[in-house]
């Protein structure tokens, strides 16, 4: 399990080699990324720094703890409080982001596809089809972040319990939307996509969680943006070869199955020009 996590990790840092073979591309794939965090400063900023009012508004039970503990229950219900908005933010920030540069990130899914073989013939879905699965992926991020806020709250461990899921959470949630172009592509079903990730958890959440704690570091989002969606294209790939994309039944079923893997498919690693 630990080896399939820090695959997906390298997954991701194999997504900036793009920038040595097309750094052009990439950086076109900044503009959308700094446009939506300019969009999502306006709610986080004043969302931070008024914390400290919306904790005491949360714990009036504790008005009449003594120091300490007051100090320490309202810090860990503001820490609690920033993760549930970083939750949401990056939700947010990922929809906005592939909604606004469709056009950029969609050159370098092809780009890393060429690269990594025989390209899909599809495109990956039309702009409205990015917009549905933005708006899904808000919904989802809200979600996050309600459950973040309750776990938060919960006594004593609740503090470090919220951020961990948080980032846990979202991370998947991430890793799930950003392989989403290279399925739509194949036309994979939700019962196939389900196998797939089902054969692929660990690789999947190591690049998950990898791609949201970078997006935490300040001028992160905006950076990790075009490599995430190279590396989500890679790891889109290596989940097929894992567990072999699926093909039409015979006549004696009907819909779409996952053939057994061949002998010696074992883990397949993108070609070496990637790494």
């Amino acid at each position: 399990m630990i080896r399939e996590f820090s695959t997906g990790v390298r997954l991701l840092l194999r997504g900036f080699g793009l920038w040595r073979t097309r750094p052009g591309l990439m950086a076109l794939g900044l503009i959308p990324a700094v446009i939506a965090v300019i969009v999502l400063a306006a709610g986080l900023v004043p969302l931070v720094l008024g914390t400290g009012s919306i904790s005491t508004w949360i714990t009036p039970f504790a008005d009449g703890w003594i120091e300490p503990w007051r100090g320490l229950l309202r810090g860990a219900v503001s820490l609690v409080i920033i993760a549930a908005g970083l939750a949401l933010a990056g939700a947010v920030f990922t929809a906005l982001t592939l909604t606004i540069g469709d056009p950029f990130y969609q050159r370098i899914w092809h780009a890393v596809e060429r690269d990594l073989g025989e390209a899909p013939p599809a495109d990956g879905g039309s702009f409205w089809t990015t917009v549905g699965e933005g708006l899904r992926l808000v919904l989802l991020g809200l979600l996050i972040a309600i459950l973040v806020l309750f776990l938060g709250l919960v006594p004593l461990i609740g503090g470090a319990l919220g951020p961990v899921a948080g980032i846990v959470l979202s991370g998947r949630m991430l890793a799930r939307e950003l392989t989403g172009r290279a399925f739509d592509a194949r036309d994979f079903s939700p019962a196939v996509r389900a196998a797939l990730f089902g054969g692929s958890r660990a690789r999947v959440l190591g690049f998950g969680v990898a791609t949201q704690l970078c997006f935490l570091i300040p001028g992160g989002a905006v950076a990790v943006m075009p490599a995430a969606v190279a590396g989500a294209t890679m790891l889109a790939r290596t989940m097929t070869e894992r567990t072999p994309a699926p093909v039409p039944t015979t006549s004696t079923g009907s819909g779409t199955h996952l053939p057994a893997p061949s002998a010696g498919s074992g883990t397949h690693e993108p070609p070496t020009g990637l790494r």
